[in-house]
């Protein structure tokens, strides 16, 4: 069990108090409920390009990291497309550090034509060396609007592109800050080891004057069920040849959520799973294969991706994929197999949750979705999926046409 105080102050900021006793170093974990599916469809990129912007200093602090440095503590930050989220950690007595640092970029993140500048030229890099530069990279910005026709996961959290990011205005910046950057807009954390009453005397300190603004209130169109198989082949200076079998599945509070996690881990977690074991090592089709689920707040994917070994095609290995979706549906995974996929989640989600910062993250999460508790129950959940819920669950899934397929042809390849 994962104990923790909740309480809220009176501008809509949500407070979790997790007491840890363990270590010496505190964390300030600050999760804004703003991602890539809150922007205009023409002005994407924005959430990411405020995760650097944050980081460029506010009207009092001209500078983030050297204060938090020079407390013995290190800060980061990362954009989804359903969250943004920043954290500290630092030793526990200099914690009024991060809350000081913290409360004044939500209260006057430093709006000046420098800061933009620098921040929008590092995320312009960015698109060009990780998406756009690199072999593979640019798999996310093609394979998204393939699934996503109008629901806005159809673009990356780095943008749709850069173009975006270049004709981004001051007015646009402050626009967006304004909207998402505040009290009631965020969930906070603090873990370690201190008192609840001390916690609640410095977040009030800190936080409590911030003015609040208005909840984010999502009313985004719901993408439609998918009912036709749907493939793209892309040519790439890459390599070798890749593929990414990308099904559709329900967003992350839906009751099968855990078997389409539980579900992926039995394809495609390890070297013991069926497709590691089936198409690399039986069948020597692939040099390396794993399955996944995006974990999206809204309906989210199934993901199955790898690489193809020299001399085998895409079809050699469309028609073994399928049938190991078909072995799936027919018949159910034994007791054996079952077990021991759910020892290791067990035996994962527990290292996890050993340090203060991931368990930070997790309280954040879980309360965004509706009670920080549920992060005590999701043991629980995993136990009691069955057999059967798998086979009904890929009955539904695991089908052709609920399929989205992006090849990656090396433009090498012969």
């Amino acid at each position: 069990m994962i104990q923790f105080d909740r309480f809220k102050l009176d501008n809509g900021l949500t407070v979790l108090f997790h007491k840890d006793t363990t270590t010496p170093m505190a964390v300030v974990n600050i999760l804004y409920n703003v991602g890539a599916r809150d922007e205009s469809e023409d002005k994407t990129g924005f959430a990411h390009l405020f995760e650097h912007l944050m980081f460029g200093g506010s009207v009092n602090i001209p500078e983030f990291d050297t204060p938090l440095q020079l407390a013995g503590g290190e800060n980061n930050a990362f954009t989804s497309n359903d969250i943004t989220n920043y954290y500290d950690v630092l030793p526990v007595k200099n914690i009024e550090t991060a809350l000081w640092l913290e409360s004044d970029r939500m209260l006057s993140l430093a709006f000046t034509p420098k800061s933009l500048e620098v921040q929008r030229s590092v995320v312009i890099e960015e698109f060009k060396q990780r998406y756009l530069n690199q072999p593979y990279g640019d798999v996310w910005l093609e394979l998204r609007p393939e699934v996503y026709k109008v629901h806005p996961y159809k673009w990356a959290t780095i943008g749709k592109e850069i173009k975006h990011i270049e004709e981004a205005t001051m007015e646009d910046v402050k626009g967006f800050f304004n909207k998402f950057y505040h009290p009631a807009n965020a969930i906070m954390c603090i873990g370690g080891n201190m008192e609840l009453e001390e916690v609640k005397r410095l977040v009030a300190k800190w936080f409590a004057d911030i003015p609040a603004g208005e909840i984010n209130q999502r009313d985004l169109p719901q993408e439609p069920k998918q009912t036709e198989f749907r493939e793209k082949t892309i040519e790439r200076a890459v390599p070798t040849d890749a593929f990414y079998y990308s099904f559709r599945m329900e967003d992350r509070l839906h009751p099968d959520y855990l078997v389409y996690d539980t579900l992926s881990d039995i394809l495609g977690r390890d070297k013991s799973s069926r497709l590691y074991k089936s198409l690399k090592k039986d069948q020597g089709l692939v040099s390396n294969i794993n399955a996944y689920v995006t974990g999206s707040i809204d309906s989210g994917l199934l993901i199955i991706s790898g690489k193809l070994n020299d001399g085998i095609t895409f079809e050699q290995l469309d028609e073994a994929f399928w049938k190991e979706m078909d072995k799936l549906l027919e018949a159910k995974v034994s007791d054996d197999e079952l077990n021991r996929i759910m020892i290791k989640i067990r035996t994962s989600n527990e290292f996890q949750n050993q340090a203060v910062l991931n368990r930070a993250m997790a309280l954040c999460m879980n309360e965004l979705l509706g009670d920080a508790d549920m992060i005590n129950h999701e043991s629980e959940k995993y136990a009691a999926i069955t057999a059967e819920d798998l086979q009904r669950v890929a009955s539904s899934t695991l089908i052709k046409t609920n399929c989205t397929l992006l090849n990656v042809k090396a433009s090498h390849a012969e």
